[in-house]
């Protein structure tokens, strides 16, 4: 509806995905995973209410839709949201505090290499824009951190990134993105 979401397409594709839009209940039917993009965290969550999306979507996802949230996904799926609009609160599926915009505005976009683990091989490039900072965790798996925080979670079939992936020409998370949802459906 709002975000990064054309990008995701493309290096979904090029890692072998089928894709399609999710814009209406309908379109969740039949789904093998689901990516939540970057954009603005609020206006994503105003939009999935008017259009009666937000509570079939948590449903989907409590019961093991596999998600790759990026940027302003992952905080709509934290369980704390910090610094947000009056009232803002994220879907409480992924057990993170997070502060919107924690790296600071878009004049302080950076690119980082991150470790992640499990990726192997060189450094991933992660492009930081308006980030979101995770504050706690909880129950979810630290895969990265930047600076002491960390940048990339997995919870179950939650993976979730506080960097644009899909805007560093680096397809591994999408790839490792498609092998979980892959996994997922059989």
């Amino acid at each position: 509806m709002q975000g990064a979401y054309a990008e995701h397409l493309r290096a979904l594709e090029a890692a072998g995905a089928r894709t399609r839009l999710v814009r209406t209940v309908d379109d969740l039917t039949g789904l093998d995973g689901l990516v939540l993009p970057g954009g603005e965290s609020t206006t994503m969550t105003m939009l999935m209410e008017r259009v009666g999306l937000l509570g079939p979507l948590h449903d989907a996802i409590q019961k093991g839709l596999p998600v790759l949230a990026t940027c302003a996904g992952m905080i709509v799926l934290a369980r704390d949201v910090t610094d947000g609009m009056a009232g803002q609160h994220g879907m409480g599926l992924l057990d993170i505090a997070v502060r919107r915009n924690g790296y600071g505005r878009q004049v302080d976009s950076f690119e980082a290499g991150l470790d992640i683990a499990g990726l192997g091989g060189k450094q991933f490039p992660g492009v930081f824009i308006r980030a979101p900072l995770v504050e706690s965790t909880g129950d979810v798996k630290v895969l990265a951190s930047y600076d002491g925080h960390p940048v990339a979670v997995r919870q179950g079939q939650i993976l979730a990134l506080a960097f644009h992936p899909e805007l560093s020409g680096d397809l591994r998370l999408h790839r490792e993105f498609v092998r979980i949802a892959g996994g997922a459906s059989k």
